[in-house]
């Protein structure tokens, strides 16, 4: 079964959304990339836009999923990024990008619906 993390992350105080963005694809996207092969199955970005309202100093920047095909690989992923070189390296990056205070991860306990084709 597939386990999947959500994390919702917004930008440090004093980078636009676009620095933000640039930012996370040719910088911190790449730690995951170096980090998660062998553990993780998809590592996905999804930069958000405030809908029908202006933006909010709360709202998200980025909703980021990380999916793992199970509890153990999870786990295992979790004590690999516990080295000390890995885990200075990761914090080092985050400092750079993020507003630690307010990131958020989750687990998903996915439901679907089956949905008539839309017309």
């Amino acid at each position: 079964m597939t386990i999947t993390l959500l994390s919702i992350f917004r930008r440090r105080e004093g980078m636009s959304h676009d620095e933000f963005v640039d930012y996370y694809e040719n910088f911190h996207a790449k730690i995951g990339e170096k980090v998660l092969p062998g553990y993780a199955t998809r590592y996905v970005r999804r930069f958000t836009t405030p809908f029908g309202r202006e933006a909010d100093e709360h709202d998200a920047d980025v909703v980021m999923e990380i999916d793992f095909p199970d509890q153990n690989t999870m786990e295992q992923f979790f004590a690999s990024v516990q080295d000390p070189e890995i885990a200075a390296m990761i914090a080092e990056d985050e400092d750079k990008l993020f507003h630690r205070p307010e990131m958020r991860v989750y687990l998903l306990d996915e439901r679907e619906s089956v949905l008539p084709p839309a017309r």
